[in-house]
């Protein structure tokens, strides 16, 4: 402010030292006009006197009207700079303002975003962990369902096994009541695998000796040419099949030993079928 507000009010130096040669001259002529001069010439001499004094007073008049405007002026630009000075401090205020809300902002949004990702990281992991539960609680109920599955087939089987055979039995004994020719037929055919050298001895119930006698020629038939065929009763042999013996071994075809072998056979195929079933549950 120094720099702007000039002191332009005081009176020159010039201006000074011609007030002061102005008032000294008025005070000589004052001391003439009282000794020596004429009236005439007194009042030349105040004339002259009201002009220098006039000229002081407009000089004095001039300096005064600069000083107040020159003051004006500095009250002016003190003004207008104190003016610049607020609007630059609310500038300043309102810049200092706005950063704390967008910083504020700014940790809002990084504290809303920390929270939804957090928030969303534990849905995800309930949701996983809920998934987990529901699987390991559905394969637990798959897991009993089998184990009861195995239990009613376990618990079936021997069952089912009887059932099996003895409607085999029943279908056997019907078919030999309707056709008793077909236990020849099959008493042949388990001659004809056999196809043995020697002699083959043909092991009979004794109620059905004759019965299996008449057929001989009809087994010779089927047999090698260098074997030889008997038919003897074998009290072992209750029923409409035979038991054939050679030198190398036996077959027995009774009716009850081929429905025991049936029985044995669906409990294999059942055993098999279980541990199949059992390695796809593990699979």
């Amino acid at each position: 402010m120094s720099n702007l507000i000039k002191p332009n009010y005081y009176v020159s130096l010039e201006d000074s030292k011609i007030i002061d040669h102005l008032q000294l001259l008025a005070r000589k002529l004052q001391a003439t006009s009282r000794t020596v001069l004429s009236e005439e010439e007194t009042a030349a001499r105040q004339d002259e006197l009201d002009r220098v004094y006039g000229t002081r007073d407009q000089i004095l008049k001039d300096a005064e009207e600069m000083a107040e405007a020159t003051m004006r002026q500095a009250a002016a630009e003190a003004q207008r700079l104190r003016e610049e000075t607020e609007a630059d401090i609310r500038s300043w205020w309102e810049e200092r303002r706005q950063s704390d809300e967008q910083e504020q902002e700014e940790a809002k949004s990084r504290g809303f975003e920390a929270g939804y990702q957090a928030g969303l990281e534990q849905a995800r992991q309930s949701v996983r962990e809920e998934y987990a539960d529901s699987i390991q609680e559905a394969q637990t109920v798959l897991a009993q369902a089998y184990e009861r599955k195995r239990q009613i087939i376990r618990e079936a089987e021997p069952f089912l096994i009887e059932l099996s055979t003895s409607i085999a039995e029943k279908i056997i004994q019907k078919q030999l009541s309707l056709s008793p020719d077909w236990i020849l037929d099959l008493t042949r055919s388990q001659l004809a695998r056999k196809r043995d050298k020697g002699i083959v001895t043909l092991c009979v119930a004794p109620k059905h000796f004759t019965f299996f006698k008449e057929a001989r020629e009809e087994f010779e038939m089927v047999m090698d040419s260098q074997a030889e065929l008997q038919i003897v009763p074998d009290a072992t042999v209750s029923d409409e099949g035979c038991v054939i013996r050679t030198d190398f071994g036996s077959m027995d075809a009774r009716i009850d030993t081929q429905l025991q072998q049936i029985k044995e056979t669906l409990r294999q195929i059942a055993l098999r079928s279980e541990a199949g079933t059992d390695h796809d549950e593990l699979s």
